[in-house]
């Protein structure tokens, strides 16, 4: 007994091998085709080949498996109770395959995929609002991941390629990844409500240079403080500048309850708060410039196609 079930074990193992090697997809699609139209005529027909080379194939392919598919008639086959199953596992094994193949094109294509962006704060009206909304609805497969940090942080990600692409404030010094420019915003400043500055629609520099400015540590606060410094020392006033290590509402209710004021760009600004209000500065010559930034290493078509759009967007904005 035990020698017939060594015996029997080794069998399997040859016909394993055996199968692994000498099967070929192209047997098994024709015996899935004779399968459907009961004809080897007319399966052959329907793939475009020879009787002959489709008769041959299913021959070879019953030898070698052990078994007897299909059950020869003058009109056609029929398929004998082993063909039924195992033409029901090809045909799911075969729809698997051809999942696979079309899943895998369609990643290479940047139809389906995944997207991870870095921000400097919370998306709202604006450029990067308008981007994303029009790259969802062109590729609705690709799934948009945001994360929020500082500057330093999420350039510190792309070139660690935790993330595919970062969006910051201002020029870019990473020399080991690609950066463009895309889009600028006004800069407005964020007074109280009850401030008395909110009388002016417009302000000047000289008008906020007795202020308490608040700037956040995160985010484009150290590009906002630094801005800050130079337009007063241009003035020759002496800043006051508090840094705080919270987020964007934490610090819009700071300012709404009479803090400090702070900069923020034009498209934060459409973003009602309460208890703030936002003034442009007229003497204020410069824009809050964005780039994007990303690793050359990086040959996603879904980034591409990110960036096309990206690109062509900026370019058909209005110059500020």
């Amino acid at each position: 007994m035990r020698r017939r079930a060594n015996n029997g074990q080794e069998v399997v193992d040859q016909q394993n091998a055996l199968l692994r090697g000498r099967i070929p997809l192209v047997a098994l699609i024709q015996t899935l085709s004779v399968a459907e139209y009961l004809n080897f005529r007319h399966a052959a027909n329907a793939l475009g080949v020879s009787q002959s080379s489709v008769s041959t194939r299913i021959k070879a392919l019953e030898e070698d498996l052990g078994v007897v598919l299909f059950e020869r008639r003058h009109r056609g086959v029929r398929l004998t109770d082993a063909g039924r199953s195992f033409i029901a596992e090809v045909a799911a094994g075969i729809g698997h395959l051809d999942l696979a193949i079309k899943t895998a094109g369609s990643v290479m294509n940047g139809a389906v995929g995944h997207l991870s962006i870095g921000l400097l704060s919370s998306i709202g009206p604006g450029f990067l609002a308008d981007l994303r909304h029009r790259y969802r609805d062109e590729h609705p497969e690709i799934e948009l991941a945001l994360f929020e940090g500082r500057s330093d942080e999420i350039i510190r990600q792309v070139r660690e390629a935790k993330l595919d692409i970062a969006f910051v404030v201002g020029a870019v010094d990473a020399p080991d990844c690609h950066s463009r420019q895309l889009w600028s915003e006004t800069l407005m400043a964020v007074l109280p409500q009850d401030h008395p500055l909110t009388c002016a629609e417009r302000l000047v520099w000289h008008d906020l240079a007795s202020e308490t400015f608040l700037v956040r540590q995160a985010g484009a606060g150290p590009q906002v403080l630094d801005h800050i410094v130079r337009r007063l020392v241009e003035r020759e006033k002496t800043p006051r500048i508090r840094r705080c290590d919270v987020g964007r509402d934490t610090l819009m209710h700071m300012v709404a309850d009479g803090e400090g004021i702070t900069l923020t760009s034009e498209a934060a600004s459409h973003v009602p708060f309460p208890g703030v209000v936002f003034r442009s500065i007229a003497d204020e010559p410069n824009r809050a410039r964005f780039s994007a930034v990303w690793s050359p290493h990086n040959r996603d078509p879904a980034l591409r196609h990110l960036l096309d759009l990206a690109t062509e967007m900026s370019r058909l904005r209005p110059p500020g």
